[in-house]
């Protein structure tokens, strides 16, 4: 039994949601059963978990409304541990260009855009994958020129790490074939040595610096759809990297009642000291739906791009090693300075280098620290060095990880990385294997924010067609992968003792799904849809009408 009696309490529930299916995400060991059919909620955190008979005895009063979960499997909340709500969002808004399967498509969205486009308006879009191509052939300015009807334009890749622009635009932004390549960046040039108008890492800034900012309406539009988004895929909470602007209008959200979710907000690693502790101390740290949380920071960019800083080569083009967007030293003394001002710091870091040199940094961070809870992250961790794994155990950095890449990347990864970087890359059962917390996220919208389909990845490593296969050895079970993305996700940003599980004192932030997804067989594990979302205890989205 885990409440008392009625007649002992002076207060009773808000809310009692019963007849359920739920999976309370606590150890098999731990005295409370891991399944339950009854849960209370007061002032939206969980007071009660149980049978319907024992929480309904203990908990309902006048004023508790009863719902009823019909049998429903019921389980914590997703916590998304990597996520972009404002690009996201925009990518609603402007040219989407996801899943276009030639470069002609590419050209007929954007010339169908181009033609209702304000006078000197830029057109602006992401998702292109020219792997997805017959001819695997990146777009060029050329290509876009012959679309685009005279307005400057730049499109960023589907992983955002390199883009397109047109000549429009690169008259605009100043730069011309004997422009020279920014730090942390690179120009494509063809043999005769026009540019072809893809920029790489730190280039694209040098072109999108010179695009119009978003207005706060179509900033507050973006995070509206893109939360509405998230909770439809029954996320809760999210661990977000979108601009301080963004975050500006998030907080306006809260005041109005109007945010449907929680969200840590990151800062990025490279802005000034003083503007980071500024922007710190600016929101309550103790906010239960809104605050702010890591720094991030770049160490590299991507498979796909062939910008992940590697060791060696791309064993499919063998003149590139990638781009490290940084110095060693450098990075170490600024990874010093901001953890010693109390930051949490997590670098994204995609190619074995890039990896390597997050953890040199750590290591310094953690040789002048004074011994406290750093939580450092690693964003991707997708290539590892084979005596890398070790060292995540050694200075307890977590790793921050998107299975779902997994099934986009599966198609060329090998050829990219050869045989042996294979063994090491995507190894999520290998950091589990020496007690490395992982923590699961989407990269949305470099990847679809259902977390289904990244649960899938990780317990299959097969893609969704099921007839490719990546190293089988590192999948994981169902319980593994969901603990990852609830409780190893909430560990990752400090709030494991109010999130991740469905127990008494945590945030009553669960989800109510059409199967029991730790029942089904792998291939159901895509086709399983949200029947209803809550968090605080309160319902934000509701597919099924009938659970009232």
């Amino acid at each position: 039994m885990t409440a008392p009696a009625n007649a002992q309490r002076s207060s009773f529930a808000d809310v009692v949601y019963l007849n359920g299916k739920i999976l309370t995400g606590e150890a098999l060991d731990s005295e409370r059963p891991v399944r339950v059919s009854s849960l209370a909620v007061r002032k939206g955190v969980i007071v009660a978990t149980g049978t319907d008979v024992e929480v309904l005895r203990g908990w309902r009063g006048p004023q508790t409304e009863v719902v009823d979960l019909h049998e429903s499997f019921v389980m914590p909340g997703f916590n998304d541990a990597h996520i972009h709500l404002a690009s996201a969002g925009l990518e609603k808004i402007r040219i989407d260009l996801l899943g276009c399967k030639s470069l002609e498509e590419m050209q007929r969205r954007i010339a169908f855009a181009a033609t209702s486009a304000e006078r000197d308006a830029w057109l602006q879009g992401r998702g292109w994958d020219h792997t997805l191509w017959k001819n695997a052939q990146l777009p060029t300015r050329f290509d876009l020129d012959r679309a685009t009807l005279g307005h400057p334009a730049i499109f960023s890749r589907v992983d955002g790490h390199i883009a397109v622009a047109n000549s429009a635009a690169l008259t605009i932004a100043g730069i011309n074939r004997d422009t020279p390549d920014p730090s942390g960046g690179k120009f494509d040039h063809r043999p005769d040595g026009e540019l072809t108008g893809i920029a790489r890492e730190n280039a694209v800034d040098l072109i999108s610096s010179h695009v119009p900012a978003p207005s706060a309406r179509t900033r507050r539009l973006a995070l509206e759809r893109a939360t509405l988004e998230a909770v439809q895929n029954g996320v809760t909470s999210v661990q977000d990297y979108s601009t301080w602007d963004d975050f500006l209008v998030l907080e306006q959200l809260e005041r109005e009642g109007a945010l449907p979710l929680r969200v840590t907000e990151w800062l990025t690693f490279d802005d000034p000291l003083d503007v980071l502790e500024a922007h710190r101390a600016s929101h309550s740290q103790d906010d239960p739906l809104l605050r702010t949380g890591m720094l991030k920071g770049f160490m590299d960019g991507s498979l796909g791009s062939r910008t992940a800083a590697l060791f060696a080569p791309y064993s499919d083009d063998p003149g590139n090693s990638g781009i490290p967007l940084y110095d060693q030293q450098r990075l170490n003394e600024m990874t010093v300075q901001r953890a010693k001002a109390g930051f949490q710091i997590g670098f994204h870091a995609i190619g074995d280098r890039a990896v390597s040199m997050a953890l040199n940094a750590f290591s310094a961070a953690e040789a002048a620290g004074d011994g406290k809870d750093s939580r450092f992250r690693i964003e991707h961790a997708q290539v590892l060095a084979p005596t890398d794994f070790q060292r995540f155990h050694d200075l307890g950095v977590i790793s921050s990880m998107q299975p779902n890449h997994l099934l986009t990347d599966m198609r060329w990864a090998e050829a990219r990385l050869g045989p042996a970087r294979t063994k090491t890359s995507y190894a999520w059962k290998s950091f589990l294997d020496l007690h490395v917390v992982l923590a699961f996220g989407t990269d949305f919208p470099v990847e679809p924010i259902a977390p289904f389909r990244g649960l899938y990845a990780a317990v299959t490593r097969t893609d969704e067609t099921g007839q490719l296969s990546y190293d089988p050895e590192e999948k994981l079970s169902i319980e593994q992968a969901l603990y990852a993305y609830t409780q190893g996700s909430a560990y990752a940003e400090f709030a494991e003792a109010r999130k991740g599980k469905l127990a008494p004192g945590q945030y009553a932030d669960f989800v109510v799904l059409d199967h029991d997804i730790t029942q089904i067989v792998p291939a159901e594990i895509l086709n399983t849809r949200v029947l209803r979302t809550i968090v605080g205890g309160k319902t934000v989205y509701t597919k099924d009408e009938s659970i009232h």
